[in-house]
């Protein structure tokens, strides 16, 4: 969620830093604010909005320096305003930023305030400052009152720390959220997220939990949670800075979704020969592991949650093994109990999702099989911490509404579900039909896309809607379920999602000319079962529109619904291909209402906080 930027430098960093920031803009926030270290002392700017806000008032009084750090701030204590804006400082001493949220920053408060220390916002983040402070100022390197203070701190953080004592310094650390160093020649870089830093650096050290790292102009020194110097290994980034520009696209979002069959090629590049998934594209363990898993469990959060629960229907009809789907944040606070022989499977874009990450710790105590995760970022978190692991391969997504980062989930999740049928006895006919499908499921999504000026048409109905249906089965109905999210998350319409068969059990008193139902109807074998809920729609004048498989679509509608037609595609990449024009709606929906389709309200982009 919130965005970090740090810089040593023999020039002025102030450019560096607010088009870092711009940069993390796709994650979510609400204010920003850059420290720098100058001749005349610490000099600070905050502003609540958008950073156009921040930088219009560094035009109005611009400030320079060499080293500096910024931020994005998402609030969680206090709320929105200039006053609770990071970074904090102490004594005109010492700036902090910090993403994340320190669970005992009340007792230190009040700590604090005994020895004297005024508090000026409603932030967990300002008791660092003091408590850094009140170590460096009897002379304590500010490398070494970091130290000293991080084990006092209970919850989860990334931080960047100046001082005015040391310029050309800029101290980082990372507990439970993401922190990367970037190397360049004569300035050094900390980012929460190396978009940040792509127009400078493509050097990058991805630093592990509990890492401590200081920057200088020309030297950067790495310490591990029990305090070693250690050398973690530098990464070349594999895109450049153009993969995060909209290019001649209104948004991130649209651009996003038309991105979709690249992104999944990229997903199935190489992980397929022939008519057969390679089983070694999880991790040299998987074959073993595959082999011996009994059971799965899959723990996720928001879009993710919905790939996963796509996953359990393929995986128990490919594998004939019991797949348990649960909400990270929920499973983590629950007795569970773990069947013999379970493999954890942890699906997330970021790598950095607090909850999940808590859920894969706790895990690791239960006695499972083994950990696989399924996530878009090779140097995140859980990547490291699992046994196998799956790359999406989606490449950056700005958008905080999920996109190719769901397609790319489901596409790897099949990946999966496949491989672990053919280790327990899936037919060899049914395995390569769905290797076939795989390969033709970029090319399945591109035609989906097609439906773009249909559905922008479509979008006007919505206009004056305040709510909407989404229906589905089988494997559709999690589809449904993210269409709903989707409308919700970016126009503000309240939508909900049900099992069509559920409709006669409560939701239909909802049912009116004013309400829109979406119904999602493939060519599958629940298809004459979803044809009668529809009918208990049409018949309280419902005002449906019908998502459906070309060859099928006219034994559904009678002439007076919407209809959208897709081309035929099989049945196990059907809820991928069906995405498609949901999200679509969604986005033209949004645009249609006016609303910041790219950063809807009081939302970010990954949610590192639990």
């Amino acid at each position: 969620m919130c965005g970090i930027v740090g810089v040593a430098a023999r020039r002025d960093v102030v450019p560096t830093l607010i088009h870092g920031l711009k940069a993390l803009e796709y994650r979510g926030y609400d204010s920003a604010g850059i420290a720098l270290l100058t001749p005349a002392g610490m000099q600070r700017l905050r502003a609540k909005g958008k950073v156009a806000e921040l930088e219009a008032l560094h035009a109005a009084t611009p400030i320079s320096g060499h080293t500096g750090i910024a931020h994005t701030r998402w609030a969680t204590h206090g709320v929105p305003a200039e006053r609770n804006a990071h970074p904090m400082v102490s004594n005109d001493t010492v700036a902090v930023v910090h993403n994340g949220i320190i669970e005992n920053h009340a007792e230190l408060r009040e700590e604090l305030r005994g020895k004297g220390y005024a508090f000026t916002s409603d932030t967990d983040t300002e008791v660092m400052a003091h408590l850094i402070h009140a170590i460096h100022r009897d002379g304590t390197s500010l490398l070494d009152a970091v130290k000293q203070v991080l084990p006092r701190l209970h919850g989860a953080y990334a931080i960047a720390v100046v001082s005015t004592r040391e310029p050309g310094v800029v101290v980082g650390a990372r507990k439970g959220s993401p922190m990367v160093m970037g190397l360049g020649e004569g300035e050094q870089y900390l980012a929460s997220d190396i978009h940040a830093l792509l127009p400078v650096t493509r050097r990058f050290v991805y630093l592990a939990e509990g890492d401590v790292a200081e920057i200088r102009i020309d030297s950067t020194r790495v310490f591990d949670a029990e305090g070693c110097a250690v050398e973690r290994p530098v990464k070349e980034a594999h895109f450049s800075a153009d993969a995060v520009q909209r290019g001649d696209y209104r948004h991130y979002m649209l651009k996003e979704i038309h991105e979709q069959p690249v992104a999944i090629a990229d997903t199935l590049e190489g992980r397929i020969s022939g008519n057969h998934v390679l089983t070694q594209i999880f991790g040299p363990a998987a074959e073993d592991l595959l082999t011996r898993t009994q059971a799965v469990q899959i723990v996720a959060c928001g879009s993710s949650y919905h790939a996963a629960l796509v996953a359990k229907y393929w995986i128990e009809s490919l594998a004939r093994v019991p797949a348990q789907i649960e909400i990270a944040s929920e499973y983590r606070y629950r007795d569970f109990v773990v069947l013999p022989n379970t493999l954890l499977v942890t699906v997330s874009q970021s790598g950095e999702t607090a909850d999940t990450l808590a859920a894969l710790k706790l895990a690791k105590t239960m006695g499972y099989l083994g950990t696989l995760a399924i996530c878009n970022v090779p140097e995140s978190s859980l990547v490291r911490e699992s046994e196998l692991s799956l790359m999406t391969r989606a490449g950056p997504e700005i958008g905080v509404a999920s996109t190719k980062a769901f397609v790319t989930q489901l596409t790897a999740l099949l990946l999966f579900a496949l491989e672990l049928g053919r280790h327990h006895g899936l037919a060899p006919a049914r395995y390569a039909d769905g290797v076939a499908q795989l390969q033709q499921l970029p090319g399945s999504v591109s035609a989906a896309l097609a439906l773009d000026p249909q559905i922008r048409t479509l979008a006007e109905f919505f206009g004056d809607k305040k709510d909407a249906l989404f229906v589905g089965r089988g494997t559709q109905f999690p589809i449904a379920m993210e269409g709903a999210l989707k409308l919700k998350e970016i126009s503000y319409i309240h939508a909900e999602a049900y099992p069509a068969g559920e409709l006669k059990h409560g939701p239909l008193a909802l049912v009116d000319e004013e309400m829109p139902v979406i119904a999602v109807a493939p060519n599958d074998h629940l298809l004459e079962k979803l044809k009668s809920n529809i009918e208990e729609v049409r018949a309280r004048g419902g005002r449906l529109i019908v998502l459906a498989d070309r060859c099928v679509s006219r034994g559904i509608t009678h002439g007076n619904e919407i209809l959208l037609e897709l081309e035929p595609c099989g049945d196990l990449i059907a809820p991928i291909v069906f995405t498609v024009p949901l999200q679509l709606l969604a986005y033209h929906v949004a645009v249609l209402k006016g609303t910041d389709v790219d950063q809807p309200r009081n939302l970010a982009k990954s949610v590192t906080v639990e």
